[in-house]
């Protein structure tokens, strides 16, 4: 089953201003499907296929001459010689639209875009399924904890089912865990084939990794600190490296996809804020069986419940700035050395949103006692404030901040 997905209008309206459009995102969350969805007429080549990756290596400038453009490349970097010459076609016929680029690794496909088509292409960020996607709402704007943005979703008239929002967040977002009806057992089986495809082709690509071992302990301990501020000297000691290599290694998790590195809003205001960003993985199945939540069940009543339920908040609050062509979201946390926390900040028109993401139904007061810290910024507005949990409907907790339900997100 073909999902829409809320990004579809991204790519219409940046192939009508660029000859190149790129998409990246990590491993199967659905790129080549949804392009060939949107351009059903035009050539689609994939150089995961290793003769064709080698005739794009060995001839680049025949490669095009036989897939014409318009043409979708999928893993584009595994073939660097093309990028000259797409280079030297667009800049010779000036059409719109021409060549749809995909690649799930962008430490390699960024540094080739930067050295052959900057200015000439578009780029655009995809993650796994949205909640809205999966639920068939049209609505597609960015999320803000506005009676705007609240009232939008209340007309979607979706129904909040605790079993099935638990049951999304262990499953995750890739499209194939979705496609037909599975069970665990065809969740293991995805997740466990999907990491070692990942290793072999994605991480193999790009670091000389002697001790896979060491680097499966690495992304553990990675979502094992998901939702939490990032600690690398931590993660360095339970997978045996130095702090350079967890770095290194960090680096590529980031640039496929699978992770975030939140920064915290600073502003000159306050020399007391902190500086370190807080990491999140954006996957919320994928951290489930690695770390060995394989039911719901064991999720919901496992110690980490909270900082996966925050996880995926997150994450659903990212897409929505993806799918709407945002490629740096206005979003960040708030700590100062008085461990005073905002788990989100987003800043808007000259407006900071302060979002507290609880697990729980029935948030208090207390839990926003700290939005106060922001009131004072140089420049900056408070705006309405939320509170996004597992409540059943949206209710006002005080002047201006909501109780929001995560169905609304």
């Amino acid at each position: 089953m073909y999902y829409t997905r809320h990004i579809e209008p991204v790519v219409e309206r940046m192939s009508k201003r660029k000859p190149v459009i790129v998409l990246t995102g990590a491993r199967q969350v659905g790129k080549s499907t949804m392009l060939k969805n949107i351009r059903r007429n035009i050539n689609y080549i994939s150089l995961n296929r290793p003769l064709i990756r080698q005739s794009a290596k060995d001839n680049p400038s025949l490669f095009f001459e036989k897939y014409m453009p318009p043409v979708i490349v999928d893993e584009i970097q595994k073939a660097a010689e093309l990028f000259d010459y797409i280079k030297d076609i667009v800049d010779e016929n000036k059409i719109k639209g021409q060549f749809y680029l995909t690649g799930s690794q962008s430490i390699k496909l960024m540094k080739n875009i930067s050295d052959s088509l900057a200015g000439r292409a578009g780029i655009i960020r995809l993650l796994g399924l949205s909640m809205r996607e999966l639920s068939g709402i049209s609505y597609r704007e960015v999320f803000l904890p506005t009676h705007l943005h609240m009232d939008a979703m209340q007309k979607s008239n979706i129904a909040f089912n605790y079993a099935d929002t638990v049951s999304r967040i262990h499953k995750g977002f890739f499209p194939e865990l979705y496609e037909t009806e599975s069970d665990l057992k065809d969740w293991s089986d995805f997740y466990s084939s999907y990491f070692q495809t990942y290793i072999e082709k994605d991480i193999k690509d790009v670091l000389n990794i002697q001790d896979e071992s060491a680097f499966i302990k690495f992304v553990k301990a990675t979502a094992s600190l998901t939702g939490e501020m990032l600690n690398m000297s931590t993660i360095a000691e339970v997978c045996g490296k130095d702090v350079k290599t967890v770095r290194a290694w960090l680096s590529v998790l980031e640039s496929s996809g699978l992770v975030y590195l939140l920064e915290p809003y600073y502003n000159n205001f306050n020399k007391r804020l902190i500086k370190t960003p807080k990491l999140y993985f954006l996957d919320t199945g994928l951290a489930c069986w690695l770390l060995g939540w394989n039911t719901p069940e064991q999720l919901t009543s496992g110690a980490m419940w909270g900082h996966i339920f925050e996880s995926f908040v997150f994450a659903e609050i990212l897409k929505s700035y993806y799918n709407d062509g945002i490629a740096k979201p206005p979003i960040y946390y708030y700590r100062d050395k008085d461990k005073n926390e905002i788990d989100l900040l987003i800043e808007d028109a000259g407006l900071l949103y302060p979002v507290e993401i609880k697990a729980s139904s029935d948030p208090t007061k207390s839990s926003v006692k700290v939005f106060h810290c922001i009131d004072n910024v140089p420049g900056k507005r408070t705006g309405q404030g939320a509170i996004v949990c597992l409540a059943k409907e949206r209710l006002p907790l005080t002047d201006n901040v909501w109780i929001l339900p995560v169905y609304m997100v």
